[in-house]
């Protein structure tokens, strides 16, 4: 297996804290890991939990002064060979699919080459999920970019109610970077 560059996208959505398990996995697998968070997931969970598990920096915001200087946006998009955001909520959902680029990950992902993969693992709840506008967006999704989309599953959702919404397992996430 050859070493891939994987960005990971994390928005915050009640499934983030699967996410800290989908870097050990990829780690482990022998990927390396880079981590970008929306604002509002580094207020679900801590920056510092994926910079361990990931060894690498983590990214939140979209003009944070640093040593050494680098388009950020465009320097993690030639970086990345693959890029899955997961959980992959409604709101990031839609902008991707727009071309909205209010933060740093939607604007990394609007920067990827047509040729980067780009892997979606929804999470939300099953009538935001099963919403016209959202099957409208996931195809538009599928017929612009180059993107998979994983999931999501169907089961007990955080709201309450049971139905499609789940975010897909960490096997069937994995299995999809692979290619």
């Amino acid at each position: 297996m050859n070493k891939k560059n994987v960005l990971l996208g994390v928005t915050a959505g009640v499934a983030v804290y699967k996410s800290c398990e989908l870097v050990r996995r990829m780690r482990r697998d022998g990927y390396d890991v880079k981590v970008m968070m929306t604002p509002n997931a580094a207020e679900l969970i801590s920056p510092y939990l994926f910079e361990t598990l990931s060894c690498n920096p983590v990214y939140v915001e979209m003009f944070k002064r640093q040593a050494d200087y680098s388009v950020e946006h465009i320097s993690l998009a030639e970086w990345a060979q693959a890029c899955v955001i997961a959980p992959c909520t409604l709101a990031t959902l839609s902008k991707v699919a727009h071309g909205i680029c209010d933060n740093l990950l939607t604007t990394v992902v609007m920067a990827l080459t047509k040729n980067t993969p780009i892997i979606l693992a929804p999470a939300m709840n099953d009538n935001m999920w099963n919403n016209p506008v959202t099957s409208e967006n996931v195809e538009k999704l599928k017929r612009l970019l180059n993107v998979t989309i994983v999931g999501p599953g169907t089961g007990e959702l955080a709201c309450g109610t049971t139905g499609a919404g789940r975010m897909a397992e960490i096997d069937e996430i994995v299995a999809a970077v692979r290619g």
